[in-house]
């Protein structure tokens, strides 16, 4: 059954939404878009036009809204700034519907662990979009792990290097002015890929960030994250949004996945695994692995997630990304930062349990 959509934020990534994500599904009949926010009017009449709405359908006050539209809507798409990612949900809560978020939950652990307890509360379903694990080639190497291909795993490594150091470079200003880019805005998605890969929660994490004088940005671009898992795997991740040169830019990052009976790389979106021999001391290099083809569908990143979504609402399986179990994501970033601050290691579920 087609899902009723009230969508909120038609910024830069909003109006990313507006065309590349919603309009697939409104296409083949997943969703309709019933009404559409944002607080710029130019914004708001951008993907007024874009979704094709009349007048009377967009909106600069979010509460306006769902007043005239909640009765008839599903649920609700947040595409705003992390800090205001409470209100809405507040407003959805309020009038009722259900609720498909941008990544973070919130833009702190407390907030995060906020709107769980209230959407908890109230009886609502919400999820989180975490769209790199959604991708083609991630989910082709989650795959090839999940597979027992490689054996069981033994550590995991990502890295992330994009050269976005100017002033805009990252394409909206809230992440040059914030305090902490990188993990906010960059590692939420790769921290939770490294944890997808384990396949365990993460029970202790030291992260070290920091800002390099050449970056245009107040807080930091740069850093580097160790994590233990309750399974015994190993991850790390290295981050910088002010390299020279981006070896390993947005969505084409560098994943390692060794494991006991080999190891899997994925490496600006192309796979090849290395398999273990009869040899007494095996040696190759990158580049001589088996190629890996990846696997095909429809739909992909939040355009898949929309559609997961509205078969949840439908009573299909539960979202990964349902908010409950996003807490863990969310952690992950929010410690990493504590961790830098206090030059601790950070024991990952004592800390969620300390937000209740």
């Amino acid at each position: 059954m087609t899902k009723k959509v009230i969508h909120v934020g038609v910024g830069l990534f909003g109006s990313r939404w507006c065309s590349t994500w919603l309009e697939p599904n409104i296409a083949d009949g997943t969703v309709e878009v019933i009404a559409v926010v944002d607080i710029d009017p130019k914004a708001v009449e951008f993907g007024r036009k874009v979704l094709r709405l009349p007048p009377e359908r967009a909106y600069t006050d979010p509460r306006a809204a769902f007043a005239n539209h909640a009765g008839e809507a599903d649920f609700c798409t947040v595409v705003v700034p992390p800090n205001h990612h409470e209100a809405i949900v507040d407003l959805a809560i309020e009038f009722g519907i259900d609720i498909l978020s941008e990544k973070p939950i919130a833009d702190t652990m407390e907030g995060s662990a906020r709107i769980a307890r209230k959407v908890k509360a109230a009886g609502r379903k919400m999820a989180v979009t975490m769209s790199h694990r959604f991708d083609q080639d991630k989910t082709t190497l989650r795959q090839i792990v999940r597979s027992g291909q490689i054996g069981r795993v033994n550590n995991i490594s990502c890295r992330y290097f994009a050269d976005m150091r100017e002033h805009m470079g990252w394409g909206a200003l809230f992440r040059h002015t914030m305090q902490d880019p990188l993990m906010i805005e960059g590692a939420v998605h790769h921290l939770d890929l490294v944890a997808d890969l384990a396949g365990a929660r993460c029970e202790t994490l030291t992260a070290s960030t920091w800002k390099p004088d050449w970056a245009e940005y107040a807080g930091d671009t740069d850093g580097i994250v160790m994590m233990t898992f309750a399974n015994g795997v190993r991850g790390v991740y290295e981050g910088s949004s002010s390299a020279a040169v981006g070896l390993n830019d947005w969505t084409k990052e560098y994943i390692r996945v060794d494991g006991e009976l080999g190891t899997a790389i994925l490496n600006s979106r192309e796979i090849e695994v290395f398999t273990r021999s009869a040899l007494k001391r095996q040696r190759c290099r990158e580049g001589q692995g088996q190629k890996i083809q990846l696997i095909t569908q429809n739909k992909w990143l939040n355009t898949w997630l929309i559609e997961k979504f509205c078969a949840w609402l439908d009573g299909g399986p539960e979202m990964e990304t349902n908010v409950a179990d996003n807490l863990q994501a969310a952690a992950l970033i929010f410690a990493g930062i504590e961790s830098a601050r206090r030059g601790q290691t950070i024991h990952v579920q004592d800390y969620i349990r300390s937000f209740g």
